[in-house]
């Protein structure tokens, strides 16, 4: 058996378009992700976030918890990587994030959820074919606790073709100067 003619694959199209939103829409992203405690030491020493509350358990029982607290970060990454599939996938730059808050501490061994509200929309008045999108997403813990939630804009593609120009110029037009 040869090597696949990878080139003879049909591309399969993901994620939603620009036309695919309206203000007010909700949308439950997936399934959800556990996150571990593996998660957090490896998040936490990527980052060098070096906070014993996230690494040693008994400075984190110290001061209240039940166990290591998840680094916030790792939690927001996890939430806006929940909310792609359905609110960015289809490409397009991330603009940022506004209004980030955290909620309820994040243990190994919690499950985050996250669903997003479409809060505001237009098309894009540098770049044709291309939409800007912002949602609200509030990500929670198995118990339906807010552990955070954050304003996300990004530009989305629009299904419709951009219009192309090219330069045109009179029969007999001289552009020389």
């Amino acid at each position: 058996m040869g090597d696949p003619d990878f080139d003879s694959f049909p591309l399969v199209p993901k994620g939603n378009k620009y036309e695919d939103f309206e203000v007010g829409r909700s949308m439950t992203h997936h399934w959800g992700r556990t996150l571990t405690q593996a998660d957090n030491v490896s998040f936490s020493t990527a980052t060098c976030a070096w906070l014993p509350v996230h690494l040693n358990v008994e400075y984190a029982r110290a001061q209240g918890h039940p166990d290591t607290v998840l680094n916030p970060m790792l939690v927001l990454c996890t939430a806006v990587g929940l909310s792609v599939e359905d609110l960015s996938e289809s490409g397009g730059p991330f603009l940022g994030i506004d209004d980030c808050v955290f909620g309820s501490p994040v243990y190994p061994g919690d499950t985050i959820t996250a669903s997003s509200r479409v809060l505001r929309m237009r098309t894009s008045a540098s770049k044709p074919g291309v939409g800007i999108v912002t949602w609200h997403t509030t990500a929670t813990n198995q118990h339906g606790q807010p552990v955070v939630e954050f304003v996300r804009t990004n530009l989305v593609a629009s299904r419709a073709k951009p219009p192309t120009t090219t330069p045109t110029s009179k029969a007999g037009e001289n552009h020389a100067h």
